[in-house]
């Protein structure tokens, strides 16, 4: 495995395989918690006898028959800090998973935040050569797509392939079988540092497990928790989770800008912890039961008990004003909005034709969220949930498990990437295709 290509078509390959096989394990490596989904395919849409790497391979039906969550451990800012700690939080969620589907898993498919990511657009036409569009063809046009220098230590995680045009007909979802002489194609290529890839699935393999994908939250979270018409008409999936904001938007179903944000839930709980003097546990139950950031006449009248274990009378029977905890709580939420909002000033969010905003993830759940979000980031704001799936336990369907249910719609229904399609022979490597493929070098 030395090269981005061919480790991606590696992985699909195996993904395919694993399903196949009837079951997979789907793992979101989160900040606050690790969650784990085993899904078993009920064989619907089974793949081609020779098991190639085909474009939209492997649709099929799945079921959820195993969920487990467990407090995430060495994660901070979405990203690995301390190998040992998270390895035994993913070993803890994915054998509770396991018990509860009673079956083994060998291979999983994971997702993660943070790892500073960056949008580019890239485009390129070619001419056929038989006038009929073909697989060939598509990853000919993919392959002449001008990579751009994206930087030393950062490596390609999504390369998808937004829009095809033939001729002077746009807009073309799939173009395959269809006659012209001129392809088209917009891709959006996404990137990350790559430590984060590699310590992610340097862990996974510490873990006796088969790494056979890997997504970034940001896009699964959108897919999960925005419906099929604001995906197609543009709209904009913020998922607030423990350490990150992830922001996503989409736009004729296909992602096509991704961005994250390095704060999240637990700052505001720090925030707390250190206003009221109370451990970081106290401060999450104190949040989680009484924050918000909308304050009325009666916060100032309702008392909060703080608590303690420390065996001063005087001090564990401290109160607060729910007014003061919403001081508290509110400056760090705003900052939080503003920094989203200048991620989707950047990405030019005000031109789409819709300006829908979606939050999500567990850090959306703060009471007066949408309202204060609606003030700052654009009117037409809602709290999103993830998509219902078969099996899904009534515990794992909140908005903090949007990342998990998405990985699992990811798993079962893929997206068109650049390495679906064969590049030509004699393109191979070509030279911008062999600047972008570093994946996961030196990495095994």
């Amino acid at each position: 495995m030395t090269d981005l290509y061919q480790s991606q078509r590696a992985m699909r390959q195996m993904r395919q395989q694993a399903i196949q096989r009837g079951v997979v394990a789907i793992l979101d490596v989160g900040s606050s918690k690790i969650s784990c989904l085993v899904l078993r395919f009920d064989g619907t849409g089974r793949l081609s006898d020779d098991a190639s790497v085909g474009s939209m391979a492997g649709q099929t039906g799945f079921r959820v028959i195993g969920a487990a969550t467990t407090r995430s451990r060495g994660v901070q800012f979405g990203e690995i800090t301390a190998m040992q700690e998270t390895e035994r939080a993913i070993r803890t969620a994915l054998q509770a998973a396991q018990k509860m589907a009673d079956i083994r898993v060998d291979h999983v498919i994971a997702c993660f935040s943070g790892a500073n990511p960056r949008s580019y657009g890239l485009d390129a036409k070619v001419e056929l050569e038989t006038q009929v569009v073909t697989e060939a063809e598509i990853g000919r046009v993919l392959n002449a797509c001008e990579v751009p220098e994206y930087g030393a230590g950062r490596e390609v995680l999504h390369a998808q392939p937004v829009n095809f045009s033939l001729d002077n007909r746009s807009g073309l979802i799939d173009p395959r079988g269809q006659l012209g002489q001129t392809l088209s194609v917009d891709m959006h290529m996404l990137t990350v540092d790559s430590t984060a890839i590699r310590n992610l699935a340097h862990c996974i393999k510490r873990c006796d497990l088969e790494l056979a994908g890997i997504a970034n939250s940001a896009y699964v979270s959108g897919v999960s928790a925005l419906v099929e018409d604001e995906q197609e008409l543009g709209a904009a999936c913020i998922d607030m989770g423990g350490g990150t904001t992830s922001v996503s938007i989409f736009l004729k179903k296909h992602m096509i800008y991704a961005d994250c944000v390095r704060m999240g839930g637990d700052h505001v709980t720090g925030d707390i912890s250190m206003g009221l003097g109370v451990p970081m546990a106290a401060a999450e139950r104190i949040k989680t039961f009484s924050g918000g950031v909308h304050a009325t006449g009666a916060d100032d009248r309702e008392m909060i008990d703080i608590g303690g274990d420390t065996g001063d009378w005087e001090h564990d029977r401290r109160s607060v004003s729910r007014a003061e905890l919403i001081g508290i709580m509110r400056p760090r939420v705003e900052e939080i909005l503003e920094e989203v909002r200048v991620r989707l000033d950047a990405a030019g969010f005000d031109h789409l034709p819709s300006q829908q905003i979606v939050l999500t993830g567990g850090g959306s759940q703060i009471m007066g969220l949408d309202g204060l979000a609606s003030r700052i980031l654009g009117q037409r704001v809602r709290l999103g949930r993830p998509l219902r799936v078969h099996g899904l336990p009534q515990s794992a369907t909140g908005p903090g498990f949007s990342s998990v249910v998405g990985l699992s719609l990811f798993a079962a229904h893929p997206q068109d990437e650049w390495w679906d399609f064969e590049v030509p022979v004699d393109r191979y490597p070509a030279r911008s295709l062999r600047r972008a493929v570093k994946w996961f070098r030196d990495n095994w």
